[in-house]
């Protein structure tokens, strides 16, 4: 549950259960706040973005239906960040794995190592990318990973990690 698919609907989850212990939207539940899929993940990223003035975060509540005081504003934006920290966590947490046993399974002392990325929420949130980085470097700290954005869509991106990954093989098998 730490992808794009799933981000607005945590938050939106997480909002009806503050608004029925009263600590949002002054308790009062309303029928957007009950419809699933309403609070899209790119409202998400608009909210993080540092530009965007709580004056803006409260337009688009309003936008989705929910009347939203200035505090309810900062506690929206407060677990919009924490939802969306936690989804890099996750996913930075798979990764320092996974190049970590390669660096493991190559029995090497430090492993350098270039990473496709591609997915909208990696792309497009203001600071998803940035704590995805950091928790890697922060749990694998023996693998230096250059991380490269694909462009060209997830299916043409696995074919292209195929191919370079078949290819890797043979020059190791020649090289032995």
């Amino acid at each position: 549950m730490c992808s794009g698919m799933y981000l607005g609907e945590i938050v939106r989850q997480i909002l009806l259960d503050l608004t029925k212990r009263g600590f949002l939207f002054r308790g009062q539940i309303s029928e957007a706040l009950k419809t699933r899929g309403i609070f899209e993940t790119k409202f998400l990223s608009q909210i993080e973005s540092d530009r965007l003035a709580l004056l803006q975060v409260r337009a688009i509540l309003q936008q989705l239906g929910l009347d939203s005081t200035c505090d309810d504003s900062i506690i929206v934006k407060e677990v919009c960040g924490t939802v969306s920290r936690r989804a890099a966590q996750i996913c930075g947490a798979g990764m320092a794995a996974v190049v970590d046993k390669i660096r493991e399974n190559r029995s090497l002392e430090h492993l350098d190592i270039t990473v496709g990325v591609d997915g909208t929420l990696y792309k497009l949130h203001p600071h998803f990318s940035r704590i995805f980085h950091q928790t890697v470097k922060d749990l694998a700290p023996k693998c230096d990973v250059n991380f490269l954005l694909s462009e060209d869509g997830s299916g043409k991106g696995a074919a292209l990690i195929t191919a370079v990954g078949c290819r890797q093989r043979e020059l190791d098998a020649q090289q032995q």
